[in-house]
């Protein structure tokens, strides 16, 4: 069935605007952490892995995944993100494609962008680069059942957050929107984790030296940068086609009675990833997409340009 992605990320209305702005201060913070401490460790053959793996998270997170109960899900990518490239790349990795997201695609709010990022972004990033750390020295069998876990661990964690601040902000009770939020994603945690444990065992198998923080190791043709683009570009041809049901955050929202709280971007420039003049079609999502992936490399890349030249 063709399906046209409608937004994912937590709208304006659904936060308070003392929350939003809470949730503002702490990604500003772990945000200027992180541009700092890559500015410190960024190697030249980093730029255009940053800017692959931006194209790739981008992508996958346009195809929706059914999970029980007519829910979809989708990946997150900020564990992946963060054991290729080191916590604090991953996180600025996150933090474009989110941001680029809400800017261009109207996906998630932009008073709410701060908690966007820190729940999808900076958290995810942050769980999956601690426990796959932890095992550095182990087998690549270790390694890839502790990537499955920090996945599936930062997939919850977004979910909690998320309730939280659902909770704090008034718009749900605590007692009924966490085990909501949790249970649901709960499922959508073992797509992550599948998705993520064969990316991560792929480029195992096929590049090792690519793994790591900072990393400078990276020798060879650049064929693997180009390889990258064109899976990225063909994740994307894929997008039409995912699950049409509503995603974890929609449901929960649906079934609790606060949907209609949610506010709708004071603009469109590509709204719900569809080119306005190609209408809802096939087409017209696969060239949302592609503009999407084109856009978030190229962010990542001049940024990570820019920060190197200053170091």
């Amino acid at each position: 069935m063709l399906y046209s992605p409608v937004p994912l990320h937590i709208p304006d209305g659904f936060l308070s605007l003392i929350v939003s702005i809470i949730c503002w201060v702490l990604t500003v913070l772990v945000i200027g952490t992180a541009i700092s401490r890559t500015n410190k460790s960024l190697g030249e053959k980093q730029i255009p892995l940053m800017g692959v793996m931006a194209a790739f998270i981008f992508a996958a997170q346009m195809i929706n995944f059914p999970v029980a109960g007519g829910t979809s899900g989708h990946l997150l990518g900020g564990a992946l993100a963060a054991i290729v490239l080191g916590p604090w790349a991953g996180m600025l990795v996150m933090t474009a494609v989110i941001a680029v997201q809400a800017l261009l695609f109207q996906d998630g709010g932009l008073l709410v962008m701060g908690a966007n990022i820190l729940n999808m972004g900076l958290a995810t990033a942050a769980i999956g680069y601690g426990l796959y750390r932890a095992v550095s020295g182990q087998s690549k069998t270790v390694k890839l059942a502790v990537t499955g876990l920090a996945a599936w661990l930062s997939v919850m964690a977004g979910a909690l957050l998320t309730s939280l601040q659902l909770w704090l902000s008034g718009t749900s009770q605590l007692e009924l929107v966490i085990p909501a939020m949790m249970g649901v994603h709960a499922l959508i945690g073992l797509g992550e984790a599948l998705i993520t444990v064969f990316a991560l065992g792929f480029i195992l198998q096929t590049r090792p030296d690519l793994v790591g923080e900072g990393s400078e190791s990276a020798k060879g043709s650049k064929a693997w940068i180009y390889i990258g683009g064109a899976v990225a570009l063909i994740v994307v041809l894929l997008s039409p086609f995912a699950s049409a049901d509503p995603d974890g955050l929609e449901r929960v929202a649906i079934d609790m009675g606060f949907i209609n709280t949610g506010q709708s971007a004071p603009y469109n420039i590509i709204p719900d990833y569809t080119i306005p003049f190609l209408g809802e079609t096939a087409a017209s999502t696969i060239a949302a997409g592609v503009v999407g992936v084109i856009v978030v490399g190229l962010i990542i890349v001049l940024v990570g340009r820019g920060m190197k030249a200053k170091s």
